[in-house]
């Protein structure tokens, strides 16, 4: 079996005025964006700004206030993570925990098996090739059998994509996977991300480093304090002082770092 690829350029993603709020707080205020079929978009903010709380929502392990969240052109604002999962939608996590007492291979076949892009339900035999071909895509397939708990920081990185990428998903959520990465490894991701666009899969990539942000997003939605603050090409959001600020902490009349 094939990883598929997926063309077309409507929207594929639209999250329309999503508010979320805790105890009072309002994590996320009236939030509007959307990705279209095969494009990367940055989603970017300081610490705090909303943008996990955002993944939560868009992936079903958190419930909106109000607003809406459309995938694939259904309403899937009440669906569980499961349902939006079989839909095709992926998530990775910040903090990488692979299943204890399993292979590589093994935490793989797990994601192949939790959902496919056309909602089918996925046979063992399946979910392994898909395992398998999204473990060399990512250039794991040298440790398949190993515990995927002796795996290296960076090794449990692209376990992440290739756990979400066995499930054969149209969109992926990417939250901070580049994080925490060598100069080469970083390198590595980025072509990684790259590599998924040309199969065409559609990727929201949350992330700090600027220079994987500016080398792969098509476009860049800015938030703070759970608002849209801009939202354009990377060019015209890093002439945005108001981005800039919040993003880079820059001060007025300072350039950008």
């Amino acid at each position: 079996m094939r990883l598929p690829s997926y063309g077309g350029e409507r929207v594929l993603l639209e999250v329309t005025d999503v508010c979320v709020t805790f105890g009072g707080v309002r994590a996320l205020d009236a939030l509007s964006f959307a990705v279209d079929e095969g494009e990367i978009v940055g989603l970017v903010g300081p610490n705090g700004a909303g943008k996990s709380t955002l993944v939560g929502v868009v992936s079903g392990a958190l419930r909106a206030d109000s607003g809406r969240v459309r995938f694939g052109g259904r309403d899937v604002t009440r669906l569980g993570p499961h349902r939006i999962a079989a839909l095709g939608l992926a998530r990775t996590f910040q903090t990488v925990q692979p299943f204890l007492g399993l292979t590589t291979r093994e935490c793989a076949v797990l994601g192949a098996t939790f959902g496919s892009a056309d909602g089918r339900r996925t046979r063992l035999r399946e979910a392994a090739l898909s395992a398998d071909e999204a473990l060399a895509f990512v250039g794991l397939t040298p440790q398949a059998a190993m515990p995927a708990e002796q795996l290296n920081a960076a090794q449990r990185r692209l376990l992440e994509i290739a756990r979400v990428l066995a499930a054969r998903p149209r969109l992926i959520l990417l939250d901070e996977v580049l994080s925490g990465l060598n100069t080469a490894e970083l390198e590595r991701g980025i072509e990684l991300v790259r590599a998924l666009r040309r199969r065409g899969i559609a990727v929201l990539l949350i992330e700090h480093i600027v220079r994987a942000i500016a080398g792969l997003a098509d476009r860049v939605v800015v938030i703070d304090r759970g608002a849209k603050i801009a939202e354009g090409p990377v060019s015209s959001v890093l002439a945005d002082r108001r981005a800039l600020s919040a993003y880079f902490g820059v001060p007025r009349g300072q350039s950008v770092p």
